[in-house]
């Protein structure tokens, strides 16, 4: 299993680096980083503080992340190379997971890029390295529920663009469109909408809070949304 992951995963990341979407969702992805930092960061007189950056960051993956996985699978619907992915001596679940892991190592790199905002950062203030270590800990979890949601919306298609409106879709409904209505109820309705809102978990972590209510949301949500994709798939042997 382990070899047929790690062949697949190869596979999708050699795609990834000759995908021209890929190369401009990471343009953007660095050039909007850079300005958070610059503009809400490294400002004189400003706390030497990450989490405003990452915040936002949060918030942008939630277009960002669908459009690096509308491919991973609807593409291989499109041009017909699932039949034989599908007859190769490979599961289900394989396909899944080397597909969720080619994206989701592409986006631990363009996470690492910003590491070099905590150099800058580092060497012109006080930070709290704890604060920092749990923020990108925070990231490195919403970004695998981020790109799991992806995945499970490109099995459900064949086009590329459906998939990608389908993930965002759903990544917004759990984060801005709950996080409205929050506003709007109290009681026991306002806890089931912060307990389901995405953002209000990795909040804990860009402050330097760990809970592990917060991880089990992320761990359990990712898996959820992995077993989604994969019974998608499996429902393709069957058309």
């Amino acid at each position: 299993m382990i070899r047929n992951v790690a062949a697949l995963t190869q596979r999708e990341l050699a795609t990834n680096f000759l995908s021209p979407v890929a190369y401009v969702v990471a343009a953007v992805f660095l050039v909007a980083t850079g300005h958070l930092f610059m503009g809400s960061t490294l400002v004189e007189g400003e706390e030497a503080s990450l989490r405003s950056m990452l915040d936002s960051m949060a918030w942008l993956l939630v277009f960002a992340l669908p459009l690096l996985t509308m491919r991973v699978l609807s593409d291989e619907f499109a041009s017909g190379t699932i039949e034989t992915l599908m007859t190769a001596p490979v599961t289900d679940v394989e396909v899944v997971i080397g597909k969720f892991l080619g994206v989701y190592v592409m986006y631990l790199g363009l996470l690492a890029t910003t590491l070099v905002h905590v150099v800058l950062l580092s060497a012109y203030g006080a930070t709290d390295a704890g604060v920092l270590i749990l923020g990108y800990l925070g990231m490195i979890l919403l970004g695998a529920f981020y790109v799991a949601v992806g995945v499970f919306a490109s099995a459900l298609t064949r086009h590329q663009l459906v998939a990608a409106i389908v993930g965002i879709l759903i990544l917004a409904v759990l984060t801005l469109v709950v996080d409205a209505l929050a506003g709007w109820y109290s009681g026991s309705w306002r806890s089931v909408l912060a307990y389901v809102n995405v953002l209000h978990h990795f909040q804990d972590f860009s402050k330097g809070i760990f809970d592990t209510k917060s991880l089990f949301f992320f761990l359990s949500g990712t898996a959820f949304f992995l077993f989604l994709a994969v019974k998608a798939l499996e429902s393709r042997r069957w058309r």
